[in-house]
């Protein structure tokens, strides 16, 4: 189901954006109108480096009339792997410099708005207040926190999407969206202080190619919710598995907005109990079955002596994969297994999530003199 268009059509365009943009007027969906929408329309990015370069480059050469694009990193050789953006010659410039030159050689009719600045809490509201929608390509947790709340605030639409390895994540997030929409907001994907339960891409490398492919998804959801074509990713996480092949569906429900009154009683969803290192322990011993809900490069570095691995995705996909109850679930540090955890006990499977994660388990064995076991 489509939303309402964000924007209102400008009224015409030049001959010369008409002519280049040509194959989107044969589009029945588009047409004449969405271009025109698609002209009117104010696009934050944030971060031009690897999902905001091909976003950029997509949506200039798509028509939009602006993109404010905020980033205040240089350019570095390591980056031309994945940030397609940039060329060997923008090595020490200010990416935000060399994304504006690449937009205006698509698309000289896009006024491309760059802020040398970082994003923070601070400064977020401000620099997106203009904007129709967001789109979030940092790479740092504490900036899309910002970026989030900054969006909830405004009640305007965010394209997120976030890249590991080999595997991404692209979905749309909105506190405000049109009626008949339930909000889902970056808390209900990421609880908030999840920050730390991912690697960072130079702890444990991106595909630079999964770069372009999520950077253009990100960039046709901003096209699909300007023009108010299509089926928006809003409740729905498309979750991609590049070296398998496979791109999975996982809904997403927004909690805030189903949260009940304290004052009525309601059968709310049970949720997880957060068991302690010590506790744990004896539940191993005992037999519990123990399920590690992180992704492959990371419980190949090790995992609990006798647990299954089952990532996250595929987890919300099919609780019951976890097999029967009672089940010890663990990721790096807590969030991921209490989604997990949380997935299964809707699906009657009895289900804890060790507190602190690996990280606690890998610091009491390294403070032990024991190396935990692959």
């Amino acid at each position: 189901m489509s939303f309402p268009a964000l924007v209102e059509p400008v009224d015409t365009l030049t001959p010369t954006e008409r002519a280049r943009t040509a194959r989107h007027a044969s589009l029945a969906e588009l047409g004449d109108v969405g271009q025109r929408r698609l002209a009117a329309a104010h696009i934050a990015v944030i971060g031009a480096g690897g999902l905001g370069s091909p976003v950029i480059l997509a949506l200039a050469a798509a028509g939009v009339g602006t993109l404010t694009v905020i980033d205040d990193d240089v350019v570095e050789l390591s980056n031309l792997q994945r940030q397609v953006i940039h060329r060997l010659d923008d090595v020490g410039a200010a990416k935000t410099d060399s994304a504006a030159r690449a937009a205006a050689q698509l698309s000289p009719e896009t006024r491309v708005v760059t802020v040398r600045d970082r994003l923070t809490a601070d400064n977020a509201v401000d620099l997106l207040r203009e904007a129709h929608l967001v789109i979030d390509g940092s790479d740092v947790f504490s900036t899309r926190e910002a970026v989030a709340a900054a969006v909830e605030e405004l009640g305007i639409p965010l394209v997120w999407g976030a890249i590991q390895s080999f595997d991404a994540q692209v979905t749309v997030f909105w506190s405000d969206p049109p009626a008949g929409h339930a909000p889902v907001r970056l808390s209900d994907l990421y609880p908030v202080g999840s920050a730390d339960d991912a690697p960072t891409c130079a702890a444990v490398g991106v595909l630079g190619a999964l770069c372009i492919q999520v950077g253009g998804l990100m960039a046709i959801e901003a096209i699909k919710l300007v023009a108010g074509i299509g089926r928006p990713l809003l409740g729905r996480v498309l979750v991609i598995d590049s070296l398998g092949g496979r791109q999975s569906e996982v809904p997403l429900r927004g909690t805030a907005a189903a949260a009940p009154s304290p004052a009525v009683e309601t059968d709310a969803a049970p949720r997880p109990r957060w068991m302690p290192l010590d506790e744990a322990d004896a539940a191993v011993a005992a037999g519990i079955r123990v399920v590690d809900v992180r992704e492959p490069h990371e419980t190949a570095a090790g995992m609990i002596p006798g647990s299954a691995a089952l990532p996250l995705a595929d987890v919300l996909a099919d609780p019951a994969a976890a097999g029967p109850g009672p089940v010890l679930v663990v990721c790096a540090v807590g969030a991921r297994a209490d989604r997990a955890a949380a997935a299964m006990l809707a699906h009657g499977i009895d289900a804890v999530v060790l507190a602190g994660g690996m990280r606690a388990w890998e610091a009491r064995a390294a403070a032990d003199g024991a190396a935990v076991p692959a």
